[in-house]
């Protein structure tokens, strides 16, 4: 019977599908479902410095009530309203879900300012998860950062992080830096446990009907994986860390494609809010039967296999990829007709 065990920042999990943060994993029944269904760990939803923020305002609130007191006073509690949960909260559920499940757990954070980071790394520590995902997220402004100055102060943070916590801490990245390949070298070097390729950002969209923003949450799909896929090829072998891909991962067969580029690990999300959480349980069989079905035991067998260390054929991984495309086009449009 073929083994799916695989180690993931030095943790042995029971199958390489990781269900990925998101507002699936705040519901203690969805994570028993989740361990049920077969996921090798569970990241938690994240935390944002935002809300970290807010909670500091709401306290500054309390601690400032009687100091302009009037007549039209509505409440000796002032408060402001917030659609997000509070730190302490997060961290209380983040111990519920701990408490819940015997697969590993590890929290993610989203924050700006290296105290945060720090601070909630250590509290979150706390709270027994198993590892810590860091979600680096800098959107290109009008300050002038230079990418080079950006990338020197996220390994800073990784660094600070690494000296305040003893549990893995793995790196959770977009594809928009000037080289990815680089840069997670970088990481690697100041000791990321885990790095996961690529954080599916949501981006704006414009009504242009009624002329304001729009904010469409759009799930991926199964052609959104290339990407990390080709990454994934590039990176096996190249670094310490193990790397754990994102998005577009719908099915065993996407399982088995990021395994054979080189990836230790998978994270899903959009598969099962599309397919619902039993959804792993079948492509934890899917994966198994196609092991079966070429003989391999274990992952270790096949891992890799396809990546640009070991495949014979390099071209997917280089320039010359996009030239054969480019001149054989017409050989393109030819099957595309024959598809019609």
């Amino acid at each position: 019977m073929s083994d799916l065990r695989t180690t993931y920042m030095g943790i042995e999990l029971k199958s390489p599908i990781i269900a990925g943060a998101s507002n699936l994993v705040t519901d203690i029944h969805n994570l028993r479902k989740l361990e049920e269904a077969g996921v090798g760990a569970i990241v938690y939803k994240s935390l944002f410095e935002e809300q970290v923020q807010l909670e500091n305002l709401e306290v500054s609130e309390l601690k400032s009530e009687y100091e302009e007191r009037h007549a039209e006073q509505i409440t000796l509690f002032p408060r402001s309203d917030s659609m997000f949960d509070t730190p302490r909260d997060y961290l209380l559920n983040l111990k519920k879900a701990r408490e819940a499940v015997s697969v590993p757990l590890f929290a993610s954070l989203n924050a700006l300012t290296d105290d945060v980071w720090v601070e909630y790394a250590v509290k979150a520590a706390e709270t027994g998860v198993s590892g810590i995902e860091l979600n680096f997220y800098s959107l290109p402004d009008d300050s002038g950062d230079q990418g080079m100055t950006i990338e020197k102060l996220y390994a800073e943070t990784l660094r600070k992080v690494k000296a305040a916590v003893k549990i893995p801490v793995a790196v959770k990245l977009s594809p928009y830096y000037t080289n990815p390949v680089t840069f997670i070298t970088d990481l690697d070097r100041e000791g990321a446990d885990g790095i996961v390729i690529f954080n599916r950002l949501l981006q704006p969209d414009i009504d242009i009907f009624e002329e304001k923003h729009t904010m469409p949450y759009n799930l991926s799909t199964s052609e959104d994986n290339r990407l990390p896929l080709r990454y994934a090829g590039m990176l096996y072998g190249k670094i310490r860390a193990s790397v754990c891909t994102s998005t577009g991962v719908y099915s065993g067969n996407d399982v088995v494609k990021m395994l054979l580029a080189g990836a230790d690990a998978v994270q899903a999300v959009s598969t099962m809010y599309r397919n619902g959480i039993e959804v792993v349980k079948s492509m934890n069989e899917e994966v198994a039967r196609w092991m079966d079905s070429h003989g391999y035991k274990t992952i270790d067998d096949f891992r890799g296999k396809l990546s640009l260390k070991k495949a014979d054929n390099k071209m997917p991984y280089h320039r010359t990829q996009y030239i054969d495309l480019m001149v054989n086009s017409e050989d393109i449009m030819k099957k595309l007709k024959s598809l019609v």
